[in-house]
């Protein structure tokens, strides 16, 4: 189990930390924003710049996921961003919901492994 954890630790700290570095070096391209609700959802916020602000978020809860020491408090960061990018799928643009479903499925791993330290903010 432990190496499934560090696997899922791994990959759901890459696909944050690359994805959200690309928000300001642009080493992936950026599709034209899709036609309707969901480019409307994408244009307001890249005009917000409320973009780099998720951005940021990203790349700081993964990098807190890679480091192993403090995957708890970067799973709470991006959590938020997580269930953002799952509504965005399945109610916007169905196109990236596989991959949505599999980041979502990483994050429920890890969250379950590290349960212990989520026990106090489940207690009334």
């Amino acid at each position: 189990m432990k190496a499934a954890t560090i696997i899922a630790r791994t990959l759901l700290g890459l696909v944050f930390v690359v994805f959200g570095s690309n928000a300001f070096l642009h080493f992936i391209p950026m599709p034209p924003p899709p036609a309707g609700l969901a480019g409307d959802f994408m244009k307001s916020l890249f005009l917000s710049h409320y973009f780099y602000v998720v951005s940021v978020t990203q790349v700081l809860g993964g990098l807190l996921v890679l480091s192993g020491r403090f995957t708890a408090l970067g799973l709470l960061l991006l959590g938020p961003v997580i269930v953002n990018i799952l509504c965005f799928h399945l109610f916007l643009n169905h196109e990236g919901l596989p991959l949505a479903i599999a980041v979502a499925v990483l994050a429920l791993f890890l969250l379950w492994q590290k349960r212990g330290n989520f026990a106090g903010l489940l207690q009334g």
